[in-house]
């Protein structure tokens, strides 16, 4: 066997496709985010604007974060140590669990390295918990999501997109006596629509199921404490298990599911990606402790982050651009071919110092590939400008006319 040769096959492949995903050099500037420094290959460096990063509200640099940071670096060192259970939980985790758990509600939190662990861990483990599980999952939901779900070894149903009536279908053909869990998000993050959370907390009283949700890209943004989608809607008492992130919106690291303290002992006690991963630094979980804090008591970042994404889609919208507009604050811009939206990707950065990465097959189903926007309350007036000037300019002039990034 010639595994390099098989190697090459298969890095061809995705050259030949056009959705060979690269990785450019940055370094953000602390204090005047979203402004970074690409580092080009060569070796030379130029200033860049970041429209496409996951610090929604820019707490990645925000003094009460940093702050916290600074003193638990300083009182503790740099590791946690260890895994949870075998000296790796210190009173900074346990802080920030306690905070999870007001923020939603709920009786406890536990926490993760990321919401892809917590997401992967939690549905793979929750077929021992409840055997004979059957697991109910979106068909757009999130890759740790379906990771997790394939992983559980139980089994799954696979319900159409926000498809209210496919899901009753299904869950109607099972027993009725076996026990049951629907997994969604709150925001599907490429397009950026909305859950119907409350049908399907109803579908799930009708028929005795658990519910868990994803609001990785909602926890921070909405709601009156920033507790997502769910807190907005006055939904989160009838969801069973919540997911959330510590990366996007609250500017740090880590992910976490908050529910009842019983849940949250059993897939503490029965979960590998729990039990055996290092815990996460304790200047890491007191900067996120800090920034959910923060959060909970100042909803003006979610006020100019709302407002600030209205402004940039109804701007594109006015040039004509094909925009995906379900009400939240994803934008995103459809190119519908992955060599075409590489090569967009492409001339912003080089030509215009704007980085917005490709969103490409298979984070995107075939054919609608896409430039993704992330405006925050960072992203001032003269960016937002720039970005237009820049979009309106490709979208016009270029190689890459509308009619056929439009096709």
């Amino acid at each position: 066997m010639d595994y390099t040769a098989k190697l090459d096959q298969a890095i061809a492949r995705l050259h030949d496709e056009g959705r060979y995903r690269t990785f450019i050099d940055i370094e953000r500037t602390n204090g005047q985010f979203p402004h970074a420094t690409w580092r080009r290959p060569d070796g030379s460096e130029q200033s860049i604007t970041v429209w496409c990063g996951n610090d929604y509200l820019g707490m990645g640099q925000h003094p009460v974060v940093l702050n916290a940071m600074h003193e638990a670096l300083d009182a503790t060192g740099a590791g946690s140590g260890g895994t949870r259970n075998i000296s790796g939980t210190t009173v900074y985790h346990k802080q920030l669990e306690a905070e999870l758990a007001d923020l939603h509600g709920k009786e406890e939190a536990l926490l993760f390295t990321s919401a892809y662990i917590a997401n992967d861990a939690t549905l793979s483990t929750l077929p021992k918990l409840f055997p004979g599980l059957i697991i109910y999952s979106d068909a757009l939901n999130h890759a740790s999501m379906i990771e997790g779900v394939r992983r559980n070894g139980g089994a799954k149903r696979i319900f159409r997109h926000n498809d209210l009536d496919h899901l009753r279908e299904l869950l109607e053909a099972d027993d009725s006596d076996a026990p049951k869990l629907i997994a969604f998000e709150s925001i599907y993050s490429m397009d950026g629509d909305f859950a119907p959370i409350e049908a399907i907390c109803d579908l799930a009283d009708e028929f005795g199921a658990l519910t868990y949700i994803d609001e990785v890209h909602a926890v921070g943004m909405y709601g009156p404490r920033g507790a997502g989608v769910a807190e907005r809607d006055r939904l989160m008492h009838r969801i069973d298990i919540i997911n959330g992130t510590l990366a996007k919106a609250y500017g740090v690291m880590g992910g976490y599911i908050a529910a009842t303290s019983k849940m949250c002992d059993a897939v503490r006690s029965y979960a590998p990606g729990f039990i055996f991963t290092t815990s996460l630094t304790p200047s890491v979980a007191a900067g996120a402790a800090a920034s959910v804090a923060y959060l909970k008591r100042n909803g003006d970042l979610r006020d100019q982050h709302q407002t600030q994404a209205k402004i940039l889609k109804t701007r594109l919208k006015g040039l004509g651009l094909p925009l995906i507009d379900h009400g939240s604050h994803i934008v995103p811009v459809m190119v519908g071919d992955p060599v075409h939206t590489q090569k967009l990707s492409d001339m912003l950065l080089e030509g215009y110092g704007i980085y917005a990465q490709p969103i490409n097959f298979p984070t995107v189903p075939r054919g609608t590939e896409r430039l993704r926007f992330t405006p925050s309350p960072v992203h001032g007036p003269n960016e937002m400008d720039h970005l237009v000037r820049a979009m309106d300019e490709l979208w016009s002039h270029c190689a890459l006319n509308r009619s056929e990034l439009s096709a």
